[in-house]
C-alpha cells in the first residue's frame, strides 16, 4: 500500500510539473514595458559625473571593490543615495543577513519614491530567498524571474522533477551581477548577494571582486539591463502565484560573522563617501560592455543574431603579445578554449591560470572537468595556480585574518589582464557552461593602470602563501606536484591537497560521468 502511495505522489508532482509549464513561456508577453532614467542629470549623482566625464571625452570612471565588507557597505550606500531608480540584475539573491539587509534597504529606498526593478535567475534559489520576490507590487517596485522553474516548491524532488521534464529549457540561467543607481553610477563583477560573497560566513567565504563605475558606461549597462527586464524570459514575480505580503524584518539583521562590525562600516559612509568625494579617486578609462543577449541560445544555435560576449575576451587573449592572467573559480575550457591558450604559449606570450584547489572548490563536478587538462596545459606551458582554503597570507585575498583562520576560502572572482594593459571583470568563468549555457557580463577596460592594479593583485593572489602551483612531477610521468608554503617553509606535496579522501573519491566519480558539455 505504502508503495502505491508512493507512485501515486510521484505521478501527482509529473502531473503538475508537466501541465504548468507549458504556460511559463508565455507569461513574460504583455508585460508592462520599462526603460532606464532616461535623463540621470534630473539627480546630484548624474549631474556630478556626467561633469566630471566632460574633462574626460569618451572616458568613464573606475575604481576595484575588492574586500567583502566594501562590497556590501558599498551596495547599501548606494541604496541609500538614489533619488530616481534602482535597478538589480543578479543570477542568486540570498534570504540571508546580508540579503535581508540589503532587501530591506530597497523598500525604504521604494517609500521615500524611488523606483526599484529586480531581476534574479531563478536556478540556485533556497528556501528564504524568495523574500526578494514578495517586494513585486510593493509601490514603486517591480520583481521578474529569469527563465522561471515552473514550480515554486524548494522541495528537492520536485524542483528535480522539473529539470528532468524540462531541462532544455531550464539549464539555460543568467549569471549576470550588476547594480545601477539614477543611471549614473554602477557596481559590476562576479558578486551575488549573500552573506558568502560578502565574506561574512566563516562556514563559507568567496574571493570576489567588482568594479565601481561611473561616467557614459553606466548608460550603456542600463541599456543591458533594459534588455532584460523587457525579454519575454523574465517573468513578472506576481505571475508565478501568489505571493505573500512582504514583512520587514522585526530588527535590522546582525552581520558580525567576520569580526567586522559591517553595520558600523555601513553607517560610516565610506567607502562610498570617499568615492563621491573623490578622496579615492576614479581612474578614467575608455571601456567596453561585454554581455549576452538574453535569447543566447538562439544565437548559440543560429536562430537569430545577437551579442555573445565570449568572442571579446578570447580575441583579447589571442590578441595578447606578452601576457595573459586569468582567475577563473570554475575552470573547464572546451576543446577550443584551450586551443587558444594553446596557441598563446606557441607564439611565446605567458599565460598564468588561477582557479580553486579539490580543498577549496565549492563544485566538485566542475573541478572534475578542470581535472581533466591539466597535464594538457602544463605541457603547454600555461601556469597553474590553485587556490588553498586556508591562507597563510592574506594580502590580496579581500578578507581579514581572523576569518581566514576558519579555513573555508574560496575563489569565486572573474578577472582577465591582458599585457598588463587591459583588463576584464565580470561575471563570465573559463568554462562551457559560461560559454554556451549562461548568460553573462562584464567590463573590457583599456587602462595600464587598472590592468596594473589587477595584475599586481592576481600576482599576490598566486603567491605561495595563498595558491599551489601545480606542477609536472619530473619524476613520474603525466603526475601532478603542488607547491607551496607552510609556515613560511616551501614545500612540494605528491598528494594533491583535499579535505579528506572521500572528496577525491567523489571528484574521480564524478569525473567518470559525461558531463563536461554541462560545466
Amino acid at each position: 500500500m505504502a508503495c502505491v502511495k508512493v507512485s501515486l505522489i510521484a505521478c501527482l508532482l509529473v502531473a503538475a510539473v508537466c501541465t504548468g509549464c507549458a504556460s511559463v513561456a508565455t507569461r513574460g508577453v504583455g508585460k508592462p514595458h520599462a526603460t532606464a532614467l532616461q535623463d540621470p542629470r534630473e539627480t546630484r549623482l548624474g549631474r556630478q559625473f556626467l561633469t566630471a566625464s566632460a574633462s574626460h571625452p569618451g572616458m568613464s570612471g573606475y575604481r576595484f571593490i575588492r574586500a567583502g565588507v566594501d562590497g556590501l557597505a558599498l551596495r547599501v550606500q548606494i541604496i541609500r543615495s538614489a533619488e530616481r531608480t534602482l535597478d538589480l540584475q543578479y543570477f542568486i539573491f540570498r534570504g540571508d543577513a546580508t540579503g535581508t539587509l540589503i532587501t530591506e534597504e530597497l523598500r525604504r529606498a521604494a517609500e521615500r519614491g524611488v523606483r526599484i526593478r529586480v531581476i534574479v535567475d531563478d536556478g540556485d534559489t533556497q528556501p528564504g530567498d524568495e523574500h526578494i520576490l514578495e517586494l513585486d507590487g510593493q509601490p514603486n517596485t517591480q520583481v521578474r524571474i529569469f527563465n522561471p522553474f515552473d514550480t515554486r516548491s524548494h522541495s528537492a524532488l520536485v524542483r528535480n522533477l522539473d529539470f528532468l521534464f524540462h531541462k532544455s529549457r531550464l539549464d539555460y540561467r543568467m549569471h549576470n551581477k550588476l547594480l545601477v543607481a539614477d543611471n549614473a553610477i554602477a557596481l559590476v563583477g562576479g558578486r551575488n548577494i549573500g552573506n558568502q560573497y560578502f565574506q561574512v560566513d566563516p562556514a563559507s567565504q568567496f574571493a570576489d571582486d567588482e568594479v565601481f563605475a561611473a561616467g557614459p558606461i553606466v548608460q550603456a549597462l542600463s541599456a543591458e539591463f533594459d534588455d532584460y527586464w523587457n525579454n519575454d524570459v523574465v517573468i513578472p514575480a506576481q505571475r508565478l502565484g501568489r505571493l505573500p505580503p512582504y514583512q520587514p524584518p522585526a530588527s535590522t539583521p546582525l552581520v558580525r560573522g567576520s569580526g567586522t562590525n559591517y553595520l558600523e562600516r555601513i553607517d560610516s559612509g565610506e567607502p562610498y563617501g570617499s568615492l563621491i568625494s573623490g578622496q579615492q579617486p576614479l581612474v578614467w578609462a575608455s571601456a567596453r560592455l561585454v554581455f549576452d543577449s538574453p535569447d543566447k541560445r538562439s544565437i548559440e544555435q543560429g536562430a537569430e543574431r545577437g551579442r555573445l560576449m565570449s568572442r571579446a575576451v578570447e580575441q583579447e587573449i589571442g590578441a595578447a603579445r606578452k601576457e595573459s592572467l586569468i582567475v577563473s573559480p570554475y575552470f573547464a575550457p572546451s576543446d577550443a578554449e584551450l586551443s587558444l591558450l594553446e596557441q598563446a604559449r606557441a607564439r611565446n606570450a605567458a599565460v598564468k591560470v588561477l582557479t580553486n584547489s579539490l580543498e577549496s572548490a565549492p563544485s566538485l563536478a566542475a573541478q572534475s572537468g578542470y581535472d581533466k587538462v591539466r597535464v594538457r596545459l602544463l605541457r603547454a606551458g600555461v601556469k597553474l595556480y590553485e587556490v588553498r582554503s586556508r591562507l597563510e597570507s592574506t594580502r590580496g585575498s579581500g578578507q581579514t585574518g581572523r576569518v581566514s583562520r576558519y579555513g573555508n576560502y574560496a575563489l569565486h572572482a572573474k578577472l582577465y589582464v591582458f599585457d598588463r594593459q587591459r583588463c576584464f571583470i565580470g561575471s563570465w568563468n573559463y568554462d562551457q557552461r559560461s560559454l554556451r549555457i549562461n548568460t553573462e557580463m562584464g567590463v573590457l577596460i583599456d587602462s595600464a593602470e587598472l590592468a596594473g592594479e589587477l595584475g599586481q593583485r592576481i600576482d599576490e593572489m598566486m603567491n605561495p602563501g595563498e595558491a599551489y602551483e601545480v606542477l609536472l612531477d619530473p619524476d613520474r610521468a603525466g603526475e601532478l606536484v603542488w607547491q607551496t608554503q607552510l609556515d613560511h617553509h616551501s614545500v612540494r606535496l605528491h598528494r594533491e591537497p583535499s579535505r579528506g579522501w572521500w572528496r577525491k573519491e567523489r571528484e574521480k566519480l564524478l569525473s567518470l560521468l559525461p558531463l563536461q558539455p554541462e560545466l
